[in-house]
């Protein structure tokens, strides 16, 4: 991991922990154990370092969709499978990014930032999901579903089990010391579920 690489995860723990407006540059400087000058000439800015995690995560999950879509050997329920495979893998391995994600959504006050930026980087993301699930429509493979709540289902009902690891794990009647990302059974728990829940709304 080079030194760039090694602030935006150390931007990204930090901000999970203290939220972006509680965390400053002074304190990710010291975590990652660099100059504030370092962070300056990568970043500019707390705003820039944060566009700058949203568009790194962003873009590594469209090459790997990309790559889904454009697979001809899969059928359009495998490419949701697939899918669905890859966005738990990245959810539980990435839960600190994740937190920092949700956190920034729900925080209105800064909607005209952070919220802008997360929709431009991840929003074409979603146009990808979109048009496989349209694709089955068109040809009879699957039902005419409502797109948008459908993709909404498949990564929504994943975000929310594992927005809050005492949520988590009360859902899961599990004691305070389970943790559900390094459960790599509960991880497939969740692939198997979002698939039988997918199959059931989307094939004709």
């Amino acid at each position: 991991m080079d030194k760039k690489e090694h602030i935006i995860e150390t931007a990204i723990e930090l901000f999970a922990a203290k939220g972006f407006e509680g965390t400053s540059i002074r304190d990710i400087a010291a975590q990652a154990n660099v100059n504030i000058a370092m962070i300056n000439y990568y970043f500019g800015s707390k705003e820039k370092l944060f566009e700058s995690i949203v568009e790194y995560k962003a873009s590594t999950t469209r090459i790997q969709l990309e790559g889904i879509v454009n697979d001809k050997s899969l059928s359009d329920i495998e490419k949701i499978d697939r899918i669905i495979e890859y966005h738990v893998e990245k959810v539980f391995a990435n839960r600190f990014f994740h937190r920092v994600i949700h956190q920034e959504i729900m925080l209105s006050q800064r909607e005209s930032l952070q919220f802008s930026i997360i929709q431009k980087m991840m929003y074409p993301n979603s146009l990808i999901v979109k048009g496989i699930i349209e694709s089955g429509i068109k040809s009879g493979a699957f039902k005419k579903v409502d797109t948008a709540l459908s993709i909404a289902t498949m990564f929504g009902t994943v975000n929310q089990v594992l927005l809050s690891k005492k949520l988590c794990n009360s859902l899961l009647e599990e004691n305070e010391d389970y943790i559900p990302y390094e459960d790599q059974k509960f991880r497939k728990r969740v692939i198997d579920h979002m698939k039988q829940v997918m199959h059931a709304h989307l094939l004709a």
